[in-house]
């Protein structure tokens, strides 16, 4: 016999079969290794046979904590290879370490830049120098009650909480406002730069009080034809960055507005609290017996604030107290 028509099985899963012709010697060869070439067929069935028979019963041992066998697949031929998979801690150091490389690289491409006024800082959501120095931060100083300065006394109220006290227990801003600060709050409320949110919860946080089961951030409301024509709630969102960093709860719902009221920009003292008065509605089963945390960016005369109260209060909760990013200290400032 001079040949016979065979199969390069050597090709299989790299070119298209093709019939070749070989001589009787190769026939005899070929016969004799052929057997070899079902072994790493035959250990992908074991292991998946071993998987089938342990790793759908809890307590048994499984497969997958040996050395696995892989079968890496060559131009010409497949062979079966032993190798160790990465542990679950080696696995997120890896993922750690993509990670801080991306964020470098990011920030190579992207650097990260003043709230203020753009210019290029070392962390996201901070000032630059120049901007830091007018921006006054008021923190957890001042009357105990309102958070208003006292200056060049040692009293821990104001003579106002004393008289009358406030429907709001504690309230406390991050800012005074001024230009820089003001700037911030029209960008995020008017110019949609909503990563705004974000720096401002930044330096709101630590004026939160200590996480406990019965605090519950509930953002001041927006009514809904302005939440519509604005697109979102920057209170809302100031709230939801506070409830990620801290891990409070915060309620969006718990707090609405019954009532469309008038832009308050510009107007007095007297016609912010008759415009907002009987505004809001509280969910009684949200609020009743917790204390409330108000969210707000900017506080000027409080009259929003002190009708959000009020309706929380006759909803039954225990406490309001009130967290913004920018507040008025000069009456002067709150018509600009």
């Amino acid at each position: 016999m001079t040949g016979i028509d065979d199969f390069d099985f050597r090709s299989i899963g790299t070119e298209t079969i093709r019939p070749v012709r070989v001589g009787a010697a190769d026939q005899k060869r070929r016969a004799e290794v052929f057997p070899h070439r079902f072994q790493p067929l035959q250990a992908i069935l074991e292991c998946a046979f071993v998987k089938e028979q342990y790793g759908s019963h809890p307590g048994r041992p499984v497969a997958s904590q040996r050395p696995q066998l892989h079968v890496e697949q060559f131009v010409g031929h497949a062979r079966l290879v032993r190798r160790t998979s990465l542990s679950d801690k080696q696995m997120m150091a890896v993922l750690l370490n993509l990670k801080a490389l991306g964020g470098k690289v990011l920030d190579f491409a992207l650097p990260p830049r003043c709230a203020s006024c753009g210019a290029i800082v070392d962390q996201l959501h901070s000032f630059c120098a120049d901007c830091w120095k007018h921006v006054a931060f008021l923190g957890d100083a001042g009357c105990t009650t309102c958070g208003l300065p006292l200056e060049a006394t040692d009293a821990e109220q104001c003579a106002v909480c004393l008289a009358r006290p406030p429907r709001i227990e504690r309230t406390r801003a991050a800012v005074e406002y001024d230009d820089v600060t003001r700037g911030l709050a029209i960008r995020l409320k008017y110019g949609r730069k909503i990563a705004l949110a974000r720096t401002m919860a930044r330096y709101m946080a630590p004026l939160l009080p200590d996480c406990a089961p019965n605090q519950l951030l509930v953002p001041v409301p927006l009514h809904r034809t302005r939440l519509w024509w604005r697109g979102f709630n920057q209170a809302a969102m100031i709230a939801r960055e506070l409830s990620r960093s801290t891990g409070m709860a915060a309620s969006p719902f718990a707090l609405r507005r019954s009532k469309r009221t008038p832009s308050l920009r510009g107007l007095s003292a007297t016609q912010r609290r008759r415009a907002v008065a009987g505004a809001f509605f509280a969910d009684r089963d949200s609020v009743a017996g917790k204390t409330i945390i108000l969210i707000d960016d900017v506080l000027t005369t409080g009259s929003t604030a002190n009708g959000c109260a009020r309706a929380l209060k006759r909803a039954g909760a225990a406490r309001v107290e009130l967290i913004t990013w920018a507040r008025v200290v000069r009456p002067t400032q709150f018509m600009r």
